[in-house]
């Protein structure tokens, strides 16, 4: 099941924390290829927020190929979007240049060396592909995780 967090105090646009999200839970495995998304306004109404900046981040989304949207039928994860598949690597890349030249910014800043971003961004690739590794393998009832 989908559970989206709005963090007011971030900084980061809310419309932008949705798309974050529902791209971090496709990479996670999550959310498969064919699961259908809440709708805009159940979504909005859930977070209580306005229901223009979840159609804004579903949009942008379906713009960019990790969902789609069938009219009168509901916003669904994308067959391709999982994989990344139909782009090319330099369209991957260009993507995210923005996000590593942030990281980039944000390290200097705070005087950290390469070598520990370097770190940090393999341990959250550890992480992701331990998440999706757990995701995937069927939970037994004596093991399954609930929410509190």
């Amino acid at each position: 099941m989908l559970s989206l967090h709005i963090s007011a105090s971030s900084g980061v646009p809310v419309y932008l924390q949705l798309e974050q999200q529902i791209k971090h839970s496709i990479s996670s495995g999550l959310l498969q290829p064919g699961d259908q998304l809440p709708s805009t306004r159940r979504t909005a109404a859930e977070l209580r927020i306005n229901p223009n900046t979840v159609a804004r981040a579903f949009q942008n989304l379906e713009r960019d190929g990790v969902i789609r949207t069938v009219p009168g039928g509901g916003t669904f994860v994308g067959e391709a979007a999982a994989a990344g598949q139909g782009l090319l690597k330099s369209e991957k890349l260009r993507r995210l240049r923005p996000l590593a030249n942030q990281l980039a910014v944000e390290a200097a800043q705070l005087r950290v060396v390469r070598e520990d971003v370097a770190r940090l961004l393999n341990e959250a690739f550890d992480a992701l592909h331990s998440s999706t590794d757990r995701s995937r393998k069927p939970k037994s009832s004596a093991t399954a995780e609930t929410d509190s």
